[in-house]
């Protein structure tokens, strides 16, 4: 069960997080997936408020277009030992999407300091893939007080450049949208999409996630186009600087057949001062959704570390 928490975010920005772990017995103001007209808890009562006493925080953070709920198998197993809460990012999710809000580097680094900050999580351990790997370690290089280890799961820190951002913008413009069913769905991202190169269903289940029924079909519950606007702020720049400043204990995990190269990936594990490297087999980019078990095997040795340090 995952149980909603209204966070304010930069600029106002109402954010949706998700705690999973056992039902709280003293607050009735939390409320789960099924039942979204509950009023949101208050984050100011801390951690003891959702049941979770002494555990130490681990935060969550989806990739551009991701949802908190794509962690869930991650948080569940994690909640047997940590507060385990994901956050649906800006414009992801069901958090706000506001057309006039920014969609910057600043402002998704400003709402996770802000999440930590309100729920009392910190200092957490932050979960992080692809763009919200590059969220994570930002914060951990700007707020160490708050970051207390880190995982970076296929995220590059080199610029991507403008040929990228150009390919983004021709492959939002062939989806076959609205969709007529989630079946159409699996099969057009799990096959039909000219990014796969082989079958994958696991892909067509990521995208099935981030889709919501409208009148006429299936629609991304995410504009493209602030998708495009989030990107924008960070594939032109490469980000080693701020990667070299992130002081905690780092695990970079990539997928073997995944965006992050070997020679990146261990680029990046050597300008981190305290950095590791994992790679899971028979991975792509979506690392915990194509091997949750070896996803797993991966990053629990990391996390135990930091719990017996």
């Amino acid at each position: 069960m995952a149980r909603r928490i209204d966070v304010t975010g930069a600029g106002g920005v109402r954010l949706a997080a998700w705690e999973f772990g056992d039902p709280p017995k003293t607050d009735h103001r939390t409320h789960d997936t099924a039942s979204g007209d509950a009023a949101p808890a208050d984050p100011a009562r801390g951690s003891a408020a959702y049941g979770a006493g002494d555990l130490p925080g681990v935060l969550l953070l989806h990739g551009l277009m991701g949802r908190a709920s794509h962690w869930a198998p991650t948080a569940r197993w994690l909640s047997e030992r940590h507060r385990a809460v994901a956050l649906d990012q800006r414009g992801h999710g069901r958090s706000d999407k506001p057309p006039r809000a920014s969609y910057t580097r600043e402002a998704y680094v400003e709402d996770l300091e802000a999440t930590l900050e309100q729920l009392r999580l910190g200092p957490a351990v932050l979960i992080g893939h692809a763009m919200g790997a590059l969220t994570a370690w930002q914060l951990a290089a700007k707020r160490p007080d708050l970051v207390r280890g880190l995982i970076i799961c296929d995220m590059r820190a080199s610029a991507l450049g403008a040929a990228s951002q150009h390919t983004w913008t021709e492959w939002f413009r062939a989806w076959p949208v609205p969709f007529a069913t989630l079946a159409d769905v699996r099969k057009w991202f799990g096959e039909d999409d000219p990014w796969v190169e082989r079958p994958n269903p696991a892909r067509g289940a990521f995208y099935a996630e981030v889709m919501a029924e409208s009148p006429d079909g299936w629609r991304p519950v995410f504009e493209p186009e602030q998708m495009l606007r989030s990107r924008e702020t960070w594939v032109y720049d490469a980000h080693w600087e701020e990667l070299a400043q992130v002081r905690c204990p780092t695990l970079v995990v990539r997928g073997l057949d995944g965006e992050l190269g070997r020679a990146e990936a261990q680029e990046m594990v050597r300008v981190l001062p305290r950095g590791q490297y994992a790679e899971v087999a028979d991975a792509g980019h979506l690392v915990h959704y194509d091997q949750p078990e070896a996803w797993r095997a991966a990053i629990e040795p990391f996390l135990d570390s930091l719990r017996d340090s």
